[in-house]
């Protein structure tokens, strides 16, 4: 019995060492040399100093910047540690008091804003952390954003197309705009005055 148990040890321990350790070690030393930006976790940083990823949805409230996405990871949201959705269906009264207080909400502080508001200001996404907003969301803020900036909304207009990210290769996905990226150049183009 022992002649059959020590070739499936010794199995077992070349594959945990090959598999446990040489792979991980492989794939993290091949990211690390290709893409040593997205391996890193796409940081961004300002002053050597890191403010955040533009692969992860962070919270801005002041008027003079864009507004992402509403949150549902953790408890106030825009927890990375907790990533996820809110998992309530479409008639789930959670979700449509939350609706109803982001629509008051984005009345409130755009005033100036006439039309529909887009799906993607008012919803969740799937992890709770998405960076990205429609170029949709971002023009129904401008009225706003233009004005506690003290610059034009066509100003501001063609700063976001500048900003907005054409679907990759042309087909796949959609048109988006990285909201963090998105308020840092707009910091630098057009500081608050």
């Amino acid at each position: 019995m022992l002649s059959q148990l020590w070739p499936a040890l010794r199995i077992n321990i070349f594959l945990m060492i090959l598999l446990g350790v040489g792979y991980p070690l492989a794939v993290t030393g091949i990211a690390q040399a290709i893409f040593p930006h997205q391996a890193n976790g796409s940081l961004i940083t300002k002053n050597g100093q890191v403010i955040g990823s533009e692969i992860i949805g962070q919270n801005f409230t002041k008027p003079e910047y864009f507004q992402p996405r509403p949150s549902a990871a953790g408890n106030d949201g825009y927890d990375p540690t907790a990533s996820g959705g809110s998992n309530y269906g479409p008639t789930n009264q959670k979700l449509i008091d939350r609706v109803k207080a982001s629509v008051d909400k984005f009345h409130k502080e755009n005033p100036d804003f006439q039309g529909p508001i887009p799906a993607d200001l008012l919803t969740a996404s799937g992890s709770g952390l998405d960076p990205d907003i429609s170029p949709a969301s971002a023009e129904a803020q401008i009225p706003r954003v233009a004005k506690a900036r003290g610059i034009s909304v066509d100003q501001l207009n063609q700063f976001v197309a500048q900003n907005t990210k054409a679907p990759d290769l042309g087909l796949l996905g959609e048109a988006r705009v990285n909201v963090l990226k998105l308020n840092l150049a707009l910091d630098q183009q057009f500081p608050k005055k």
